[in-house]
């Protein structure tokens, strides 16, 4: 629980036994509180009893002295959470990278098939876009092979671009 909510239940408790006629004196009550905190707090506990006379010290210094440690405690946690997070976001980019660069050499082969069966297919469709008269129409039949092939290629999955001439 946080400071704020054991002073809290802490104060309940306190005027729930002042009226049952049982008063704690100021410096009772701060040594109550010292004691009650988990182990963690420890060394701000030890902090607080050498730097300061206990028999003095007011119950609102100590719940602010606390409450201030508290949030600094916080603010490391969480700061050592996000370099947490950081390390593992790199890690995670790192083992994509790796697996990225070994899906590019599958789609590298993939490609240069494709790309020899395809200029296989032109030198085809060459000699026989040669065989007609009208170079328009030799023009519009290979434009729409390239279509057909991009089209193929895209279908495939493969997202590199060839330019072929």
């Amino acid at each position: 629980e946080d400071i704020k909510s054991m002073f809290s239940r802490f104060t309940n408790i306190i005027n729930a036994l002042q009226a049952l006629d049982k008063i704690y004196s100021n410096s009772e009550m701060v040594r109550k509180i010292l004691r009650c905190l988990p182990r963690s707090w420890m060394p701000k506990v030890t902090a607080i009893e050498e730097a300061k006379n206990l028999n003095v010290l007011a119950l609102e210094d100590l719940l602010g002295s606390l409450m201030t440690h508290e949030l600094l405690m916080q603010k490391k946690d969480d700061d050592e959470e996000k370099e947490k997070k950081k390390k593992k976001i790199v890690a995670l980019k790192s083992s994509q990278n790796e697996d990225s660069e070994d899906d590019d050499d599958d789609d590298d082969e993939e490609l240069a098939f494709i790309t020899r069966r395809f200029k296989k297919f032109l030198v085809g469709k060459k000699k026989f876009c040669g065989s007609q008269t009208r170079n328009s129409t030799k023009k519009e039949s290979q434009t729409n092979l390239k279509k057909s092939y991009a089209s193929s290629a895209t279908s495939r999955g493969i997202t590199k671009v060839i330019a072929l001439a």
